[in-house]
C-alpha cells in the first residue's frame, strides 16, 4: 500500500454524515395526557451519548386529537416544559391523523389517549397495511384504579404498553395472560413527569396545597365538604399558606369532565373565604416547590409529591373507596383525615410500599426508562415489525368493537368510513372553509357537552 501524501486527508478525520432524524409523532386527547405523551417520547428516544458520531437528532410532531378535552392554548401552556413548541402542535380528526402517519413515515408513535382512542387508532394503522410501519407506544398517565381489565384490553396490540411501577407491571400481565393475549408488550417505567429538587424546609414557610380532581368527589355534597374542610383549615391556622390547586378554568376540559368547578363552589361558600386562602393554577411542579404538605383524594399528584419526599396526606373523609380511588394507596401509610390534619398529624409513607409504585424516592428514577429504551432500540432496528394485533377483533368482540371504532369515524375492518374528513390540503379556500366550519362545530360541541348537558343531568336528579 502506497505511503500517504501530507495533502491526503485520513478517512477517519473526515466529518462524519449527519444521521437522519428519528421521528416521533405523539397524539394526545387532553392536556394531562399530552404532558405524558410528549415527555414519555422524550425520555424513550433520549439521544444516546457516544463518540458524537452515534448520536440520531430526534424530531418529535405534536398531535391533538380532536374531541371535548382537547386542550386549550393556555392548557398547553401550563403543562410545563415538554421540550416541543406549543405553536407547533396541531389538531387532527382520527382520520388526518392516520393519514399523517401514512404520508410523513414516523419511526415512533406515542398514543396518549383514553383507551378506546388506542384500540381505534391500533386498528386504523393496521388498515393502513404499511411497508414499515412504526413502533406504538401507549401506557397510563397516572395511577391505575378503575376499568384495569377493560383498559388494558383496549390498549392491547401496542408494541409497548408502559407500566408506571412494578406494581402496575405485573397488574398488566397477569390481566394479560388471564384472557389468553400476549403479556410481553408491558414494560415497567415510572410517571415520565417525575422530577423537581427534593423537599427542603423553609424557615418562615409553611404551606399546604390540596390537589382537586376533575372528577373525584363526583356529588356536589362532596366536593363542598371538602372545600369547606379546606377553607375550615385555613382558618384553624391563619399563619398557615392554604392553595386550592385546580386543573382547570371554568369552560376548560381535562382527561375527565368536571361538572361542579371548585371556582363556583367557592364562590357561594358562606363567610367568604379567608386571606389565608388562594386558588391557583399552573404547573404542578412549580406549586409543590412551595408545598409543606400535599393533600389529595387521590390524585396522582400524591406520587409527583412523594417522588421528591414532600409531606403527603390522603383523606379518607369520605371514605376508602374504590369509586374515589384512595383504595390504591391502601397500605401506603398515607391515608388520614381532615380531623387529624387540622391537629396536626403528617402521615409517614410505608417505604415497602413506596418501592412498588414507581415513584423512585430512592434516587432510582434515573435508570426508570432504560429497559423501555433499550426496547424501542431493537424494535427500530429490527426495520420491518410484524402486523399490529389487538386482541380485540371482529371476531373477538363483534359487539364491542365496531362501537368503539365507529366513535372515530371508522369501519370495523378499521379503515375510514365513507364521508370521514379527508386531509386538508394547505393554501386552499375550500380548506379554509372547512376548518372554520369545523371549529364553529367544535365550538357547539364544547359548549353541548360542558354547559348543556351537565345542566340536564342535575334536572333529571330533581
Amino acid at each position: 500500500m502506497p505511503p500517504r501524501t501530507s495533502n491526503q486527508a485520513d478517512p477517519a478525520d473526515a466529518p462524519a454524515e449527519p444521521r437522519q432524524a428519528l421521528r416521533v409523532a405523539v397524539l394526545a386527547d387532553s392536556d394531562t395526557r399530552w404532558k405524558w405523551g410528549a415527555l414519555t417520547a422524550r425520555r424513550l428516544t433520549a439521544e444516546a451519548a457516544g463518540d458524537g458520531r452515534d448520536v440520531r437528532p430526534v424530531e418529535v410532531s405534536g398531535l391533538l386529537l380532536r374531541g371535548r378535552a382537547t386542550p386549550t392554548p393556555r392548557q398547553l401552556a401550563e403543562v410545563g416544559e415538554v421540550g416541543i413548541d406549543a405553536g407547533r402542535v396541531r389538531e387532527v380528526t382520527a382520520v388526518e391523523f392516520l393519514h399523517t402517519v401514512r404520508d410523513e413515515g414516523y419511526d415512533v408513535v406515542v398514543l396518549a389517549l383514553v383507551g378506546g382512542g388506542v384500540q381505534a387508532m391500533l386498528h386504523g394503522l393496521a388498515a393502513l397495511d404499511l411497508a414499515r410501519r412504526p413502533v406504538i407506544v401507549t401506557g397510563y398517565v397516572g395511577v391505575v384504579y378503575e376499568k384495569l381489565a377493560d383498559g388494558l384490553l383496549l390498549r392491547h396490540g401496542a408494541d409497548i404498553v408502559l407500566a408506571n411501577s412494578a406494581h402496575d407491571a405485573e397488574r398488566f400481565r397477569a390481566v394479560y395472560e388471564g384472557v389468553g393475549a400476549d403479556a410481553s408488550a408491558v414494560t415497567e417505567a415510572a410517571l415520565p413527569f417525575l422530577g423537581g429538587a427534593p423537599y427542603s424546609p423553609e424557615e418562615g414557610r409553611d404551606t399546604v396545597v390540596f390537589a382537586a380532581q376533575p372528577s373525584v368527589p363526583a356529588s356536589r355534597a362532596d366536593r363542598t365538604y371538602l372545600l369547606r374542610r379546606l377553607v375550615e383549615h385555613a382558618r384553624l391556622h391563619p399563619r398557615r399558606e392554604v392553595l386550592l390547586k385546580l386543573r382547570s378554568k371554568p369552560g376548560e376540559h381535562t382527561t375527565h369532565i368536571e361538572e361542579l368547578p371548585y371556582q363556583k363552589l367557592a364562590q357561594r361558600l358562606p363567610g367568604g373565604l379567608p386571606p389565608n386562602f388562594r386558588l391557583v393554577y399552573g404547573h404542578m411542579g412549580e406549586v409543590l416547590d412551595r408545598t409543606d404538605l400535599l393533600v389529595t383524594v387521590s390524585s396522582t399528584a400524591a406520587l409527583e409529591s412523594l417522588h421528591r419526599r414532600i409531606p403527603t396526606a390522603v383523606l379518607t373523609d369520605l371514605g376508602v373507596r374504590e369509586p374515589l380511588g384512595n383504595h390504591h394507596f391502601v397500605g401506603s401509610g398515607l391515608l388520614t383525615s381532615w380531623d387529624r390534619l387540622d391537629g396536626g398529624h403528617h402521615p409517614r409513607p410505608d417505604p415497602e410500599w413506596l418501592a412498588g409504585q414507581g415513584v423512585a424516592a430512592d434516587g432510582s428514577y434515573g435508570t426508570a426508562y432504560d429497559t423501555a429504551r433499550a426496547k424501542v432500540a431493537g424494535l427500530l432496528a429490527e426495520g420491518q415489525l410484524p402486523p399490529l394485533a389487538p386482541y380485540y377483533t371482529p371476531t373477538t368482540a363483534p359487539g364491542y368493537l365496531p362501537g368503539i371504532l365507529a366513535r372515530h369515524h371508522l369501519a370495523p375492518d378499521g379503515t375510514p368510513l365513507p364521508g370521514a374528513a379527508a386531509p386538508q390540503e394547505p393554501g386552499r379556500v375550500r380548506g379554509a372553509v372547512r376548518e372554520t366550519v369545523r371549529n364553529a362545530a367544535r365550538g357547539a360541541y364544547r359548549h353541548g357537552v360542558q354547559r348543556v348537558a351537565p345542566v340536564i343531568r342535575r334536572m333529571g336528579e330533581l
